[in-house]
């Protein structure tokens, strides 16, 4: 069937509700765009769940600070059809930022708490309070039954997760597993910033997750200072994080604790930001 795109939210609406007349169950990949295989991922997974896929466009500027890469981020709207007419998403939902926000930065927004304002809102205060607030006028959009994202963007997954069982809000959060590269890199938009030095170096990131997840019987002083090792060998490597939390409440975890953890890395290379991620075992 052909791909439905709408750029207003009356237009989203009619096509839900049309695709909702048929019988349908939805599911929503919100992204930023730039579609890679990791987006393709979350759209495969979100087939084998609902009956029609709907794909969010929509780079937000509530979710990047005043020194952060808002006019960088890569645009690529008719490759990003191309993308989901392959994928056989049904709707595209491709608002502007006036449509969004037709008074401007909206006055009302979602606050994080406390998980909001560690590790990534540490570094980039606010940007989880832009996050929640798109991806909740998105739900009010759209209203899926299903909401897919990636865990390589663990923190933001933890947040909404919580954002809609805090809020009643009736959808279920799925979460797929990270896409990586050949040589280990995560998948990201951000990858094409990389010169091809700047990816010998990034390699370290996930090399760093592997040397954590080998030491993780040992402990959890030892898994992080097994990744240190890694990171600190590697010269490019602007580290800005590396910690251990447990999944289910994302506050760190000492030595004495056993069962899954999630190790988080955050680091600049070259002029690129990158985030990654692994569930390890301690114990």
């Amino acid at each position: 069937m052909a791909l439905i795109t709408a750029s207003g939210v009356a237009a989203a609406r009619d096509a839900v509700a049309a695709l909702r007349a048929d019988g349908a169950r939805i599911a929503l990949v919100p992204t930023l765009g730039a579609l890679h295989e990791g987006h393709r991922a979350l759209m495969t997974h979100a087939a084998t769940v609902a009956d029609a896929v709907a794909v969010s466009i929509f780079v937000n500027p509530l979710q990047f600070g005043p020194a952060e890469d808002f006019e960088r981020y890569p645009r690529t709207p008719q490759a990003d059809v191309a993308v989901l007419e392959q994928a056989g998403v049904r709707l595209l939902f491709a608002p502007s930022t006036q449509e969004m926000y037709p008074d401007g930065a909206a006055a009302t927004r979602i606050t994080g708490g406390d998980v909001a304002s560690r590790f990534e809102g540490r570094t980039r205060p606010g940007h989880f309070d832009g996050v929640l607030t798109v991806v909740d006028k998105l739900l009010n959009v759209l209203t899926p039954d299903v909401v897919v994202f990636g865990r390589k963007d663990a923190q933001q997954a933890f947040l909404v997760r919580r954002m809609v069982a805090d809020l009643n809000q009736p959808v279920r959060v799925d979460v797929v597993d990270t896409v990586r590269e050949a040589d280990g890199l995560a998948l990201s938009s951000r990858n094409r910033f990389l010169s091809p030095a700047d990816r010998v170096v990034a390699q370290a990131l996930p090399e760093a997750l592997a040397a954590a997840a080998a030491a993780a019987e040992r402990g959890v002083a030892a898994a992080l200072a097994a990744a240190h090792a890694v990171l600190d060998a590697q010269q490019g490597v602007g580290l800005d994080y590396l910690a251990m939390v447990d999944p289910a409440t994302f506050r760190s975890v000492d030595d004495g604790y056993r069962g899954p953890a999630l190790v988080l890395i955050a680091a600049q290379v070259g002029s690129t930001r990158l985030i990654d991620n692994e569930v390890i075992h301690l114990g």
